[in-house]
Order: C-alpha cells, then structure tokens, then sequence
C-alpha cells in the first residue's frame, strides 16, 4: 500500500500516519511549509510540502499511491467563512480532481463528521436526514461530503463524532486550559452523552474501512459507545489534571444566547482573536452526540481497543507534560 494522508501535521491525520507506517505502508503526509512535523520522523513516512489550495502539489502528492485519507479540515468553532470554505469545500473539490486522474487509487476515505446532521435531539444511523443549520463547520463540512459522494470514485466517507486524545485540541487542550482558569462550562448539567472516539480507535477504523470491499461508496458514523457524558469526561480530565471540576452550569436557552451575544462584535466588527463562548460549542455540549456506529460495527469490525479510562489516562499524561 501506498497512501496519501492530508492533514498530516494535525490531531487525527498525524496519527493515522503514524499508524499506517507502523503496519508497513509506505506513507505521504501532506504538510504544509512551516508545520510541526517532530511527530511525523518514523522510518516509512515521505513529508509532501502542499497544501489543499496549490492543486500543482496535490497532483504530485496522488501520482502512484493506492489510497487517499482526507483528514485536512478547518475544525475550529470559530474562524472567517472563507477559511472554512477554502480547506473544507474549495480544498475536496481539488483533492477529488487530482484523485480522479490518478489511475492507481484503489480508495478515497473522506473523514467527515456527525455535524452534517445538524445537531439533531435524537442521534440518528446514516440514514438520518442532513441539515444545514447556517454554522459555518456544518455547512462546509456537508457541502465538501456532498462533492465526495458525488465523485466518480471508489469512496468512503466516515463521520466521527467526537475524537479527543494526546494532541487533540479542542477537546483536549483547550478544555484544560479552561479547566486551569476556573472558566469551564458544562451545559445542562452536561447530561448530553459526548459521543466519544479515541483518536486511535478512529484511526484504526479510517484503516479497517479502507480495506473492506464493503465499505466502497457507503458512509459511517464513528463513535467509541461509551455513553459517557460530556460532565463525566470534563470531571475526568480535571481530577487527572487535579483542578477545580468545571463549576459553571447554563441551561441551553442561556447559553445560546450568551454565545450570540458573545459573537455578535467578533462577527459585525471582525473583532480579532474569539468569543469565548460560540453556538458550535453549545450545540455539541447540549445536544446528544453519541450517534450509532452499528453499521461500522458490522461492515468492518469496528471495535475500540482503547477504553475510555485507558484514552482518558493518556490525554491527561499529554497534558501534563
């Protein structure tokens, strides 16, 4: 096998690499100029310099390999429309291009996630209808799935819900850093389950299913099946991290409108840095995330051999050195 991982240099798509070259494939991370590559030295893994706009380096990155991971993305909660735009929609239409003059590809996986689903009340299978909600990662996110599923490839899309783990950034560093200034929030009393996926467990699933003939053109929901609730996971990390367990707790109407509230300068007056708090964060904090994987399950052996104390453990020895 020889694969192609964009996104290389970050949370999920470093770790893939380090994965597939552990397993004996010959690996291009695509990394832009400039990146932390320090994760990325293991023998078997090519750094390709590129970038998901530079359709010149996408073209060079493709030629020869067997398989495509696409784990680049803008994942943040806040940023312009047109950086959204750009990696998340502009970025696949260019990758799928390079890939489909590629006469040696034999799979593309594209990770996209259970936001496409807009927050539904009740977590649905992958039938569950689609919906664009106006937040900027939903939206981009559905639009570049939606160029994926209509592409004239052998695809494979996969929708992770919330994968945390050492490097991890929102759920796991960030959420630290709010942990040490006293200023986590839990939203409902954090009742809603978080919908959980160790970053290895999601690699490993990325993998699985790019091996499987009956994975080709089907989609996937990723999640690890703890039932672990958002205050269960925050409590864990403070008590490994030995601080205040969060203590602010809003009711979701409260804290939608302190998110709007909290946006409105950075959005109408491009007010640099971010809110403290954004509608993104409140939908996946109040809104029940733990989506089926039954059919990852049963298409290609999903089965997460990191436990949550054990990834939990590991987050935190990441944190605290």
């Amino acid at each position: 096998m020889t694969a192609l991982v964009t996104g290389g240099s970050g949370f999920l798509g470093g770790r893939l690499v380090q994965l597939l070259a552990e397993r004996g494939a010959a690996v291009r991370a695509l990394v832009r100029d400039g990146s932390d590559v320090r994760h990325l030295s293991a023998p078997g893994i090519k750094l390709t310099s590129g970038s998901l706009t530079d359709r010149e380096s996408l073209a060079a990155a493709v030629r020869g390999v067997s398989h495509i991971y696409h784990c680049a993305a803008c994942s943040t909660d806040w940023a312009r429309w047109d950086v959204y735009y750009e990696a998340n929609v502009a970025g696949v239409r260019n990758l799928l291009d390079a890939a489909s003059c590629e006469p040696s590809l034999e799979r593309f996986v594209h990770v996209s996630t259970t936001d496409v689903y807009g927050y539904p009340r009740v977590p649905c299978d992958e039938s569950g209808t689609l919906m664009d909600v106006g937040l900027p990662y939903n939206r981009t996110k559905l639009l570049g799935e939606t160029l994926v599923r209509e592409a004239s490839l052998p695809w494979t899309v996969l929708r992770p819900a919330t994968i945390y783990g050492p490097r991890g950034k929102a759920f796991a560093s960030d959420i630290a850093g709010l942990l040490r200034q006293g200023m986590m929030a839990v939203i409902e009393g954090g009742r809603s389950r978080g919908g959980f996926c160790y970053v290895d467990n999601a690699a490993q699933a990325i993998i699985d299913a790019s091996a499987s003939p009956t994975t080709q053109k089907r989609l996937y929901n990723l999640t690890d099946g703890t039932g672990v609730t958002w205050r269960q996971y925050v409590d864990a990390l403070a008590h490994g991290l030995g601080t205040r367990r969060a203590w602010i707790n809003l009711p979701g109407s409260l804290a939608f409108a302190v998110a709007r509230a909290m946006e409105a300068p950075y959005r109408f007056l491009r007010a640099p840095g971010r809110p403290l708090l954004t509608r993104h964060a409140v939908y996946l904090l109040a809104c029940d995330q733990e989506f089926p994987a039954d059919a990852a399950r049963h298409d290609f052996g999903f089965h997460p051999s990191v436990s949550f104390e054990e990834g939990v453990a590991r987050t935190v020895a990441w944190l605290r050195e």
